[in-house]
Protein backbone atom coordinates (compact mmCIF):
# COMPACT_ATOMS: atom_id res chain seq x y z
CA UNK A 1 0.00 0.00 0.00
CA UNK A 2 1.31 3.50 -1.16
CA UNK A 3 2.14 6.00 1.86
CA UNK A 4 0.11 9.22 2.09
CA UNK A 5 2.75 11.13 1.96
CA UNK A 6 4.70 10.11 -1.19
CA UNK A 7 4.89 12.33 -4.08
CA UNK A 8 2.54 10.44 -5.77
CA UNK A 9 0.35 11.02 -3.23
CA UNK A 10 1.27 14.73 -2.71
CA UNK A 11 0.50 15.67 -6.35
CA UNK A 12 -3.17 14.18 -6.16
CA UNK A 13 -4.27 16.32 -3.75
CA UNK A 14 -2.50 19.60 -5.31
CA UNK A 15 -4.34 18.40 -8.85
CA UNK A 16 -7.25 17.87 -6.35
CA UNK A 17 -7.79 21.34 -5.14
CA UNK A 18 -6.68 22.81 -8.79
CA UNK A 19 -9.17 21.26 -10.67
CA UNK A 20 -12.00 21.83 -7.86
CA UNK A 21 -10.81 25.63 -8.00
CA UNK A 22 -11.25 24.58 -11.52
CA UNK A 23 -14.47 23.50 -11.55
CA UNK A 24 -15.76 25.99 -8.73
CA UNK A 25 -14.78 29.15 -11.14
CA UNK A 26 -16.32 27.83 -13.99
CA UNK A 27 -19.78 26.71 -12.08
CA UNK A 28 -19.80 30.07 -10.49
CA UNK A 29 -19.44 32.22 -13.80
CA UNK A 30 -21.86 30.18 -15.74
CA UNK A 31 -24.31 30.41 -12.72
CA UNK A 32 -24.33 34.37 -13.03
CA UNK A 33 -24.54 34.11 -17.03
CA UNK A 34 -27.28 31.91 -16.79
CA UNK A 35 -29.15 34.20 -14.38
CA UNK A 36 -28.65 37.47 -16.26
CA UNK A 37 -29.12 36.03 -19.65
CA UNK A 38 -32.76 34.55 -18.69
CA UNK A 39 -33.99 37.55 -16.88
CA UNK A 40 -32.49 40.53 -18.19
CA UNK A 41 -33.05 42.05 -21.45
CA UNK A 42 -30.31 43.03 -23.63
CA UNK A 43 -28.69 46.68 -22.43
CA UNK A 44 -31.08 46.72 -19.46
CA UNK A 45 -28.79 47.63 -16.14
CA UNK A 46 -29.54 46.88 -12.39
CA UNK A 47 -27.83 49.42 -9.45
CA UNK A 48 -26.13 47.08 -6.63
CA UNK A 49 -24.14 50.24 -4.69
CA UNK A 50 -24.91 53.50 -5.20
CA UNK A 51 -24.22 54.14 -9.42
CA UNK A 52 -20.99 52.96 -8.37
CA UNK A 53 -21.29 48.75 -9.66
CA UNK A 54 -24.18 48.07 -11.58
CA UNK A 55 -25.31 44.38 -13.61
CA UNK A 56 -25.27 45.73 -16.86
CA UNK A 57 -26.35 42.92 -19.38
CA UNK A 58 -24.14 43.12 -23.20
CA UNK A 59 -22.83 40.41 -24.99
CA UNK A 60 -19.66 40.43 -26.98
CA UNK A 61 -19.04 38.78 -30.05
CA UNK A 62 -15.40 38.91 -30.11
CA UNK A 63 -12.23 39.05 -28.21
CA UNK A 64 -11.04 41.35 -25.40
CA UNK A 65 -12.41 44.96 -25.30
CA UNK A 66 -14.82 43.98 -27.93
CA UNK A 67 -12.47 43.30 -30.80
CA UNK A 68 -13.32 41.14 -33.80
CA UNK A 69 -11.13 38.37 -35.57
CA UNK A 70 -11.01 39.63 -39.54
CA UNK A 71 -13.28 41.69 -39.21
CA UNK A 72 -15.96 39.53 -37.50
CA UNK A 73 -18.95 37.63 -39.28
CA UNK A 74 -19.39 33.98 -38.87
CA UNK A 75 -15.96 32.73 -40.10
CA UNK A 76 -13.64 35.45 -38.06
CA UNK A 77 -16.51 34.09 -34.62
CA UNK A 78 -15.61 30.28 -35.43
CA UNK A 79 -11.94 31.17 -36.12
CA UNK A 80 -12.05 32.61 -33.13
CA UNK A 81 -13.67 29.87 -30.89
CA UNK A 82 -11.99 27.32 -32.17
CA UNK A 83 -8.86 28.89 -31.65
CA UNK A 84 -10.01 29.38 -27.76
CA UNK A 85 -11.05 25.71 -27.69
CA UNK A 86 -7.22 24.65 -28.70
CA UNK A 87 -5.39 27.18 -26.47
CA UNK A 88 -7.64 25.76 -23.43
CA UNK A 89 -7.10 22.16 -24.44
CA UNK A 90 -2.91 22.83 -24.22
CA UNK A 91 -4.15 25.27 -21.25
CA UNK A 92 -5.46 21.92 -19.00
CA UNK A 93 -2.75 19.51 -20.13
CA UNK A 94 -0.01 22.58 -18.91
CA UNK A 95 -1.60 22.75 -15.73
CA UNK A 96 -1.69 19.25 -15.34
CA UNK A 97 2.28 19.01 -16.06
CA UNK A 98 2.67 21.62 -13.26
CA UNK A 99 0.95 19.72 -10.76
CA UNK A 100 2.64 16.70 -11.68
CA UNK A 101 5.73 18.42 -11.58
CA UNK A 102 4.78 19.82 -8.18
CA UNK A 103 5.57 23.67 -8.77
CA UNK A 104 5.26 26.63 -7.10
CA UNK A 105 1.06 26.47 -5.32
CA UNK A 106 0.99 30.19 -6.53
CA UNK A 107 1.80 29.16 -9.92
CA UNK A 108 -0.69 26.50 -10.45
CA UNK A 109 -3.63 28.82 -8.32
CA UNK A 110 -2.66 31.64 -11.35
CA UNK A 111 -2.85 29.47 -14.10
CA UNK A 112 -5.70 27.48 -12.58
CA UNK A 113 -7.66 31.23 -12.94
CA UNK A 114 -6.86 31.96 -15.92
CA UNK A 115 -7.70 28.23 -17.40
CA UNK A 116 -11.31 28.79 -15.41
CA UNK A 117 -11.91 32.17 -16.96
CA UNK A 118 -10.37 31.06 -20.40
CA UNK A 119 -13.30 27.90 -20.38
CA UNK A 120 -15.66 29.72 -18.76
CA UNK A 121 -16.10 32.19 -21.93
CA UNK A 122 -15.70 29.07 -24.26
CA UNK A 123 -18.34 27.26 -23.35
CA UNK A 124 -20.35 30.87 -24.28
CA UNK A 125 -19.19 30.79 -27.91
CA UNK A 126 -19.73 27.49 -28.21
CA UNK A 127 -22.99 26.69 -26.50
CA UNK A 128 -24.94 29.33 -25.91
CA UNK A 129 -26.20 29.95 -29.58
CA UNK A 130 -27.40 26.99 -29.81
CA UNK A 131 -29.04 26.61 -26.20
CA UNK A 132 -30.36 30.56 -26.19
CA UNK A 133 -31.18 30.75 -30.01
CA UNK A 134 -34.84 31.98 -29.18
CA UNK A 135 -33.92 34.71 -26.45
CA UNK A 136 -33.63 38.65 -26.68
CA UNK A 137 -33.46 38.24 -30.26
CA UNK A 138 -30.43 35.54 -29.75
CA UNK A 139 -29.96 34.27 -33.34
CA UNK A 140 -26.99 32.09 -33.61
CA UNK A 141 -25.90 28.00 -33.66
CA UNK A 142 -23.05 25.58 -32.34
CA UNK A 143 -19.75 27.40 -31.87
CA UNK A 144 -21.07 30.76 -32.47
CA UNK A 145 -22.04 32.35 -29.64
CA UNK A 146 -21.92 35.47 -28.32
CA UNK A 147 -19.73 36.10 -24.45
CA UNK A 148 -22.24 37.46 -21.62
CA UNK A 149 -20.62 40.46 -19.87
CA UNK A 150 -22.65 42.04 -17.14
CA UNK A 151 -20.20 43.65 -14.25
CA UNK A 152 -19.75 47.49 -14.61
CA UNK A 153 -18.32 49.71 -11.95
CA UNK A 154 -16.83 52.99 -13.20
CA UNK A 155 -13.86 54.48 -10.66
CA UNK A 156 -14.88 57.74 -11.89
CA UNK A 157 -17.79 59.36 -14.49
CA UNK A 158 -18.04 63.18 -15.23
CA UNK A 159 -16.99 66.25 -17.36
CA UNK A 160 -13.48 66.55 -17.63
CA UNK A 161 -11.96 70.15 -16.93
CA UNK A 162 -12.09 72.54 -19.92
CA UNK A 163 -8.51 73.24 -19.67
CA UNK A 164 -7.46 69.71 -20.74
CA UNK A 165 -5.66 68.83 -23.82
CA UNK A 166 -7.61 66.28 -24.45
CA UNK A 167 -10.93 65.36 -24.32
CA UNK A 168 -11.61 68.39 -22.19
CA UNK A 169 -15.19 69.70 -20.95
CA UNK A 170 -16.31 66.12 -22.72
CA UNK A 171 -18.01 63.69 -20.89
CA UNK A 172 -15.52 60.87 -19.77
CA UNK A 173 -15.85 57.55 -17.93
CA UNK A 174 -12.81 56.22 -16.12
CA UNK A 175 -13.06 52.63 -16.66
CA UNK A 176 -15.32 51.72 -18.74
CA UNK A 177 -15.45 48.07 -19.64
CA UNK A 178 -17.94 46.06 -18.97
CA UNK A 179 -16.94 42.45 -17.91
CA UNK A 180 -17.52 39.03 -16.21
CA UNK A 181 -16.85 36.64 -13.28
CA UNK A 182 -14.45 34.48 -16.05
CA UNK A 183 -12.64 37.75 -17.20
CA UNK A 184 -11.91 38.85 -13.44
CA UNK A 185 -10.65 35.18 -13.14
CA UNK A 186 -8.59 36.04 -15.62
CA UNK A 187 -7.19 39.45 -14.64
CA UNK A 188 -6.66 37.98 -11.05
CA UNK A 189 -4.87 35.40 -12.51
CA UNK A 190 -2.26 37.57 -14.83
CA UNK A 191 -2.16 39.79 -12.09
CA UNK A 192 -0.48 36.99 -9.56
CA UNK A 193 1.82 35.77 -12.17
CA UNK A 194 3.07 39.59 -12.48
CA UNK A 195 3.29 40.21 -9.18
CA UNK A 196 4.81 36.92 -7.36
CA UNK A 197 6.73 36.56 -10.36
CA UNK A 198 10.33 36.84 -7.99
CA UNK A 199 8.82 33.35 -6.13
CA UNK A 200 8.98 31.12 -9.22
CA UNK A 201 9.79 30.75 -12.52
CA UNK A 202 7.29 29.97 -15.55
CA UNK A 203 8.34 27.16 -17.26
CA UNK A 204 8.16 26.11 -20.53
CA UNK A 205 5.52 24.65 -22.58
CA UNK A 206 8.03 21.78 -22.86
CA UNK A 207 6.88 20.58 -19.63
CA UNK A 208 3.99 19.49 -21.20
CA UNK A 209 5.95 16.40 -22.63
CA UNK A 210 8.03 15.96 -19.52
CA UNK A 211 10.75 17.65 -20.39
CA UNK A 212 10.83 19.60 -17.39
CA UNK A 213 12.80 19.45 -13.97
CA UNK A 214 10.55 18.96 -11.05
CA UNK A 215 10.32 21.77 -8.56
CA UNK A 216 9.31 21.51 -4.97
CA UNK A 217 6.32 23.98 -4.48
CA UNK A 218 6.99 26.11 -1.19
Amino acid sequence: MENPTTPNSESSNLGNWAFGILGLCILADQIIKIYVKTHFVYGESYTLFNDWFKIYFIENEGMAFGMKLFGGGKIGKLILTFFRIIVSVVGLLYLRALIKNKQHNLLIIAVTLVLSGALGNIIDSVFYGWYFNDINGYMETWFEGHVVDMFYAPLWEGILPSWLPFKGGEHFVFFAPIWNFADACITVGVSILLVAQSKFSLPSIKIIGGKHQSIPSN
